[in-house]
């Protein structure tokens, strides 16, 4: 790989953090400082970590990263099904969004697997 653009998971979670951030501008006005912007830190925080593990060029530092990833992808799954529980979101929402966290989660923990 040349870059972390590459990665296939990285691309997975890019493309839920757009969607993410479309879901998360029906919240209420009032979570805007609250779980609004929690959850859209937790979710920009997976592919981050993607990257800069990437950008280290150590195979030990970047499966820390990755972990760290996994870490705030979990977090992510929590807060996610928070907004659910407040309606923030629809259960149609919710099935498709939790769908691809859990394939993110799967394809995340293979690849942390695959790193030596």
């Amino acid at each position: 790989m040349k870059t972390f653009r590459e990665i296939l998971v990285w691309q997975k979670v890019m493309n839920f953090v757009t969607q993410l951030y479309k879901i998360s501008n029906a919240f209420p006005h009032e979570e805007q400082y609250g779980l609004t912007s929690q959850i859209r830190r937790c979710a920009v925080s997976v592919p981050s970590n993607i990257a800069e593990g990437f950008g280290r060029r150590s195979s030990n530092d970047f499966k820390r990263f990755l972990q760290i990833a996994m870490g705030s992808l979990f977090e992510l799954q929590t807060q996610f099904e928070i907004a659910k529980n407040l309606d923030f979101i629809n259960q149609k929402e919710f099935e498709e969004g939790y769908k691809d966290l859990r394939e993110i989660e799967i394809m995340l923990s293979s690849f942390i697997k695959s790193i030596k």
